[in-house]
């Protein structure tokens, strides 16, 4: 059974962000709507601490690799500039 717990843990890691997110929603649906004993709303509530642990390694993860990306001369992120709203006139 050992086996079964990892294999479904390497599942679980596996998940992207946006599905680590809907589960997250889910799990806070279900017990915000208050229809669940006080046993099931603890365990769903370890539930959702995984899937943010889940998301919160998925974005460092990409912020890491952002960082990478945007490093200028001198080992130092330099900025691209500001994005423009399509409503706002250029000044």
């Amino acid at each position: 059974m050992a086996m079964d717990e990892k294999g479904e843990k390497d599942e679980k890691d596996r998940k992207t962000f946006e599905q680590a997110l809907g589960e997250l929603e889910k799990i806070v649906a279900e017990i915000e709507q208050g229809k669940v004993s006080l046993e099931e709303s603890i365990d769903k509530y370890a539930q959702g601490i995984e899937r943010v642990k889940q998301c919160r390694a998925i974005l460092d993860s990409a912020e890491k690799k952002i960082q990478l990306l945007a490093k200028g001369e001198g080992d130092s992120l330099a900025p691209a500039g500001e994005l423009q709203d399509d409503d706002q006139p250029e000044a």
